[in-house]
């Protein structure tokens, strides 16, 4: 399906403005839509974690500034996802196995956004520190969803934020500023990775060649933090983006 640059920037701008009014950055939409763009494979991963920094960048300044980011806490997760991410990202695929893992990532995804209000009310009424409490749960989760997250270019807070709410780590809020500082950190770290692989000025030239989608994302973002969506609830948004995100899972698995 052939995309225009100029359709591609406006949909990441919407995408950005709605992610970021919650504190995420919205890089498995990007990734869902560059593989509907039918761009090369070996480009989406670095396109989308820039974008995702753009955009988290902002929002984990805000989290900041409010108190929210609980570093104690937050820095088990981060220290072995960090690595991981990088290491993820380093790894070469072949086009179709990165096809097949970019369809499961996203239709796993898909489903999490959808089933985010019941893992919340499952949350609600597991005891709390049940499994965050052992001391390997914060490292190996991070490791984890750092490794898949580095190799098919997305930051992982989608896959990291239902972990946390399901075993009760901290209240939502806490749980949104922990995963944009994941998100962050990650997307930063599978970029380097990336663009290891891919070599610098391969990287390069996605970024000069694709530059209208970085400046909508960073308007998006500003908009998506100052002035949150109120044209539907947080919810439905959700819901509709699980529904990109599987209808594309679904394509890439089918095809």
């Amino acid at each position: 399906m052939e995309i225009s640059i100029l359709a591609l920037a406006l949909l990441f701008a919407a995408t950005a403005a709605l992610y970021a009014s919650v504190g995420f950055g919205g890089g498995s939409t990007y990734i869902a839509l560059l593989a509907l763009a039918a761009l090369d494979y070996r480009a989406l991963p670095v396109i989308a974690l820039l974008c995702n920094i753009i955009v988290v960048t902002g929002g984990t300044t805000r989290f900041q500034a409010r108190g929210l980011i609980d570093w104690a806490r937050i820095w088990p997760i981060l220290l072995l996802s960090v690595p991981a991410a990088w290491l993820g990202g380093r790894i070469a695929l072949a086009q179709d196995s990165f096809m097949l893992l970019l369809g499961l990532s996203l239709a796993v995804a898909g489903i999490l956004l959808i089933s985010e209000p019941f893992i919340k009310r499952a949350g609600a009424g597991a005891q709390k520190g049940q499994w965050t409490s052992h001391r390997l749960f914060a490292p190996a989760v991070g490791t984890g969803i750092g490794f898949l997250s580095g190799m098919v270019g997305i930051g992982g807070g989608i896959f990291l934020a239902p972990i946390l709410l399901l075993t009760r780590w901290a209240d939502s809020r806490r749980i949104a500023a922990t995963a944009s500082v994941f998100i962050l950190v990650n997307s930063i770290a599978g970029l380097a990775g990336q663009l290891m692989k891919s070599g610098w000025s391969s990287g390069g030239e996605a970024v000069l060649a694709y530059w209208p989608l970085f400046l909508a994302v960073l308007l998006g973002g500003q908009i998506g933090s100052f002035m949150a969506s109120k044209a539907l609830p947080e919810i439905w948004i959700r819901r509709l983006t699980a529904l990109l995100i599987l209808y594309v899972a679904a394509r890439i698995l089918w095809f």
